[in-house]
Formats: C-alpha cells, sequence, structure tokens
C-alpha cells in the first residue's frame, strides 16, 4: 500500500534583497542613534560639571574678567548643546533654531577671547556676514512650519518603496 503524499510546491527562491528585514533593522539602527545621543548627553553634562568646577576655581583665585566671560560662555554653549540633544531624543529631530542659536553664541564667545581690537579686519567682515546669515536664518525659521505642512517628502519615497519590487516586511 503506497501513501500518496499531497503535491508541494517547491520552495520559491526568494532573492538576497528580500530576505533582509527592513523594519527590525531600521529600529535597531534608530534605537543605537538615540544611544549614542543618550552617552553625548552624559559626557556634555559630565564637561559642564568640569568646567564649573573650573569657572568657581577662577572665581575665588585672582579673577579675571576676559577668562570668567569665556568660561560663561562656553557653559551656555554646552547647556544649549545639551537642549539640542534632549530636543533630538523628545523628537527625533534637530531643532534649528537651537542650532543657530549655538552657532551665535560660539562665534560671539570666540570674539571675546580673541578680542575685536587684535583680530584682522577680515575675520571681523567674515564673522558679520556669519551672524547676518544666522540672523536671517532666524527669521526665515519664523515663517517655516514646524511640520512644513503639505510638503511631506518622504511619504513620496516610503509610497514608491511600498510599491516598487524591493518592499518586504
Amino acid at each position: 500500500m503506497t501513501v500518496e503524499r499531497p503535491l508541494v510546491p517547491p520552495p520559491s527562491v526568494v532573492p538576497w534583497y528580500q530576505q533582509f528585514r527592513r523594519v527590525q533593522i531600521v529600529q535597531s539602527l534608530e534605537a543605537i542613534q538615540d544611544l549614542i545621543a543618550v552617552l553625548l548627553c552624559v559626557g556634555l553634562f559630565c564637561v559642564m560639571v568640569l568646567q564649573m568646577r573650573i569657572l568657581f576655581s577662577t572665581l575665588l583665585s585672582a579673577p579675571q574678567f576676559h577668562a570668567i566671560t569665556a568660561d560663561i560662555l562656553f557653559i551656555l554653549i554646552l547647556v544649549e548643546l545639551f537642549r539640542l540633544l534632549i530636543i533630538y531624543l523628545q523628537e527625533q529631530r534637530v531643532s534649528i533654531g537651537v542650532s543657530v542659536e549655538i552657532a551665535i553664541v560660539s562665534v560671539l564667545r570666540e570674539v571675546i577671547v580673541n578680542g575685536v581690537l587684535e583680530t584682522d579686519w577680515h575675520q571681523i567682515l567674515a564673522v558679520c556676514m556669519f551672524l547676518i546669515t544666522m540672523a536671517v536664518l532666524m527669521v526665515v525659521r519664523v515663517w517655516l512650519p514646524p511640520t512644513f505642512a503639505g510638503v511631506d517628502p518622504e511619504a513620496k519615497v516610503s509610497e514608491r518603496m511600498r510599491s516598487g519590487p524591493f518592499f518586504n516586511q
């Protein structure tokens, strides 16, 4: 007596590029990226604590206005960078406004530390042009909607990917 086996179609050959689980890969990479941002936050916090220690030791010794001002501005830059990382972790985006503020304070700190009178006029002109550009960017940023309503290029790309032959969940 022979037992008939049901006909099973041969396993289809799946191309190598469809064997990946894209969703899991992207989620893993985003988790690693968030871990890096958290480590940067911790490191930045440690640098801020060390810089505060240096600032207080400078205040207890013979205070120098120039060095204290530079240290305070540096701490403000670190605080803004910390805030930028926090916004990134919360919203998964980099804030343009905070980035521009950091750039402005950083440039002004360098001008104060180096001294305006000791700096070459070419560098002062370049700093002025940079600051004007940053100010224009801050003004333009106010008129841009935060989510760019009506403009979503990522949706178009993801729709194209879903309808394409390479989509595999």
